[in-house]
């Protein structure tokens, strides 16, 4: 999987700066020359294990939300206990349904086959 990070004009700037400036996480290598993003092994295990296990976490809505409710806190609609009482009512509720996952045979299925990509 490559990823080509582009401005709003399709430009090259600021967005591939933020990105790559996150690459030394060992989760992303950046081609500095052409500019392409690729996930490493490690990247690519963080994802199937959000996808397989906390799937809501890929949605943007998501984070949307969680955005929203901030700007209600800046703007005094809610206070900033009320908030962290819901992020923490949902990374809770999330938690408990993880620990009662039993994915661990499909993730390691899904692990394997990313490996076979990486050169060892």
């Amino acid at each position: 999987m490559n990823i080509l990070v582009t401005g709003a004009n399709g430009q090259l700037g600021n967005e591939m700066r933020c990105v790559s400036s996150t690459s030394s996480n060992q989760y992303i290598f950046t081609n500095t020359k052409t500019q392409i993003i690729t996930p490493t092994l490690l990247g690519e295990i963080i994802y199937d294990v959000v996808d397989n296990s906390i799937k809501q976490l890929l949605n943007p809505e998501l984070t949307a939300s969680w955005e929203k409710g901030l700007t209600y806190v800046a703007e005094g609609s809610i206070t900033a206990d009320e908030y962290m009482q819901k992020l923490s009512g949902f990374v809770t509720r999330r938690t408990v349904a993880v620990k009662g996952l039993n994915n661990q045979a499909q993730l390691i299925t899904l692990f394997n086959d990313s490996a076979r990509n990486y050169k060892r």
